[in-house]
């Protein structure tokens, strides 16, 4: 049976990153797991907060299971959304009501809702490189094109000053991505405020209004006392997509949200398209999770765990010579290659067991990138081996 050609191209551009961590696994059955320096995979290594399972526990025995396990509205149970609304209004001072809310499975899941419902074939999406390299797949399902935009590799800001060039009739979504994976970067508010300015210039160049996502999966993981500002508080025609999959741990459960502006243009015959789109794609959110972070709103994984990893690999390496951008959110580091081609700094890194991404497939050739959510001794053995490896390459 023959798959379509769509397929067949998801498939020839599938995930770079799971197939070197299938790699790393392989690697695991050679020389033993505890010796793989495995930094492909962005999976939370830090256990759920104890409210999500006493939660879970609670309402499977106490709550009627025609309820937790049946249908409800495709956006979501109202009482969830609206305690999601209410949170978010608390925090950072926005006017959101439940209708606003969408229960989405996962960040992915409610990118790809939006994807579908506002892309015509060969309409544009404009990113700043570097990016989440599935975005390509989404955009692509959707039948629309991805545009990226250079890095600024001095800031790894988003590289507002040459956005304008970019942008063209075809463009109708700009995408963003704070922190940023996979620099770790936080988008700043200054950047932010260039970024409104420079899309309202835009929009009178093109004619239509442009609408704005921030894919905010890693809002909750920022180190030093840094904020994540809240795109909405800049421009009106903006949409945050989150993910409870990082701050509480729950990658494998794909729960999250979509919250549409309440300033956001016909923003009710919008947010009909999303929910339409989300009935097609997967019916509603996954029942008893919405319920669950109905209660865990406020929980938080151990940031800490995560921000002894950032500073011993950090430090680490650029003790050994290697260019790092420093990490202000996230659980990635993004390091320099130390040779013009980055795929060969990735293949000797391989001779002493470490897995890193290559930067290409974020759309910033010349970095890698090394996901450090894994246990704190891989860690520090791990600057052995990077050891041996800057000496291999003679730096």
């Amino acid at each position: 049976m023959e798959l379509s050609e769509k397929t067949k191209k998801l498939c020839s551009g599938s995930s770079v990153i799971r197939k070197l961590f299938e790699e790393g696994n392989e690697m695991a059955k050679k020389v033993g797991v505890e010796n793989v320096f495995d930094f492909s995979l962005g999976n939370p290594s830090v256990e759920p907060p104890a409210k999500v399972k006493e939660s879970i526990i609670r309402i499977l025995n106490e709550k009627n299971p025609m309820f937790v396990h049946g249908y409800m509205s495709n956006s979501g149970y109202p009482e969830v959304k609206k305690a999601v609304a209410d949170s978010l209004n608390a925090h950072y001072g926005m006017n959101y009501s439940a209708n606003n809310i969408i229960m989405t499975v996962g960040a992915a899941g409610g990118l790809n809702c939006i994807f579908r419902a506002m892309l015509n074939d060969g309409d544009e999406v404009l990113c700043f490189a570097p990016f989440f390299g599935e975005y390509r797949n989404y955009v692509f399902s959707a039948g629309g094109k991805l545009v990226a935009v250079p890095a600024d590799t001095k800031t790894f800001q988003p590289n507002v000053g040459a956005m304008a060039s970019y942008v063209t009739e075809k463009t109708k979504i700009i995408l963003l991505n704070n922190p940023n994976n996979p620099t770790g970067v936080i988008y700043s508010e200054e950047t932010l405020k260039k970024l409104a300015l420079t899309i309202a210039t835009c929009e009178k160049k093109i004619g239509h209004s442009l609408c704005v996502i921030s894919d905010e999966p890693y809002r909750e993981l920022a180190y030093d006392g840094n904020k994540v500002p809240y795109l909405p508080k800049f421009i009106k025609n903006s949409v945050v997509a989150y993910s409870y999959s990082k701050s509480l741990s729950l990658p494998g459960e794909r729960i999250g949200y979509l919250a549409v502006s309440p300033d956001f243009e016909d923003a009710e015959s919008f947010i009909a398209g999303l929910t339409v789109n989300l009935r097609v794609g997967y019916v509603n959110a996954p029942s008893l999770m919405q319920l669950v972070i109905k209660e865990c709103l406020e929980e938080k994984v151990d940031l800490e765990f995560y921000d002894k990893n950032r500073k011993t690999l950090y430090e680490g390496l650029t003790k050994l010579g290697f260019e790092c951008v420093k990490p202000e959110g996230a659980f990635y580091l993004f390091v320099k290659s130390p040779v013009a081609d980055e795929n060969e700094f990735v293949a000797r890194a391989k001779k002493f067991n470490i897995i890193m991404v290559p930067a290409t497939s974020f759309g910033c050739p010349g970095y890698v990138r090394l996901a450090y959510c894994i246990s704190y001794d891989k860690i520090v053995r791990s600057l052995e081996a990077f050891k041996n490896l800057a000496a291999e390459m003679k730096f």
